[in-house]
């Protein structure tokens, strides 16, 4: 009988280390003066539960309860997706005055690629002294082809799918490619200018100008070996 009524006792000293590590300033005995009893007898069956949540005690399946631990805050309600950053129907950039311009952007795209093309032919076939430069500007071509796609995509949502050209590029004498090229490259960089000035979309604007001063410097670079390749 003494071996049934230790098992019935809890020893409340370890939920006062507990408590102390779950809220050290709050009171675990409210209304108790001094320390808390070592042990406290034990409901001793189903009926004396029942009895305490006839009493008022607050009841939680699975969970202890304690009397006067803090509540934790409501778990904040998920927020629409409509309603997130980049989700809105006709954003302020790369939008609707955008998509006025895509079959632009889808010309200077593939204008981008061929000249890219064109400059790796050019860089393999010009002198040594030359092969540098040609070469950087077939990469910066591929740069501003990259930026162009990007662009599409921010506006249209869809991957766009260049067309695969596999012809054969002939350069021929170095004095008249590198004329050729010049005003190819100034003419990109006035056609970019003019198309910045056909759209109201200012993230656009910024781009298309970007890239109208990257032609123009193309065509100084053209002007330059053009310059060493009349000396020689």
């Amino acid at each position: 009988m003494q071996q049934m009524q230790m098992q019935d006792t809890y020893d409340y000293r370890q939920y006062d280390r507990v408590w102390q590590r779950v809220s050290p300033t709050l009171d675990p005995y409210p209304g108790m003066s001094g320390a808390a009893p070592a042990q406290m007898s034990a409901p001793a069956g189903p009926g004396a539960a029942g009895s305490s949540a006839a009493q008022g005690a607050p009841a939680m399946q699975g969970q202890p309860v304690m009397q006067g631990a803090p509540a934790l805050p409501p778990r904040p309600a998920a927020q629409p997706l409509d309603t997130l950053p980049g989700a809105e129907a006709d954003p302020c950039c790369m939008g609707s005055a955008a998509m006025e311009m895509i079959e632009v952007l889808q010309g200077f795209i593939e204008d981008e690629l061929a000249d890219r093309r064109y400059y790796r032919a050019f860089a393999r076939q010009a002198p040594s002294w030359a092969r540098q430069m040609l070469a950087d500007t077939a990469e910066d071509e591929a740069g501003h082809a990259r930026r162009l796609m990007a662009a599409y995509y921010l506006i249209t949502g869809q991957c766009y799918r260049p067309a695969v050209s596999c012809e054969r590029i002939q350069i021929g004498p170095l004095c008249p490619a590198l004329r050729a090229r010049y005003h190819a490259e100034a003419c990109g960089g006035m056609n970019y200018a003019r198309a910045a000035d056909g759209t109201t979309d200012p993230c656009l604007v910024k781009l298309l100008n970007e890239l109208s001063a990257d032609e123009y410097r193309h065509a100084e670079r053209m002007m330059t070996l053009l310059e060493r390749a009349m000396r020689r």
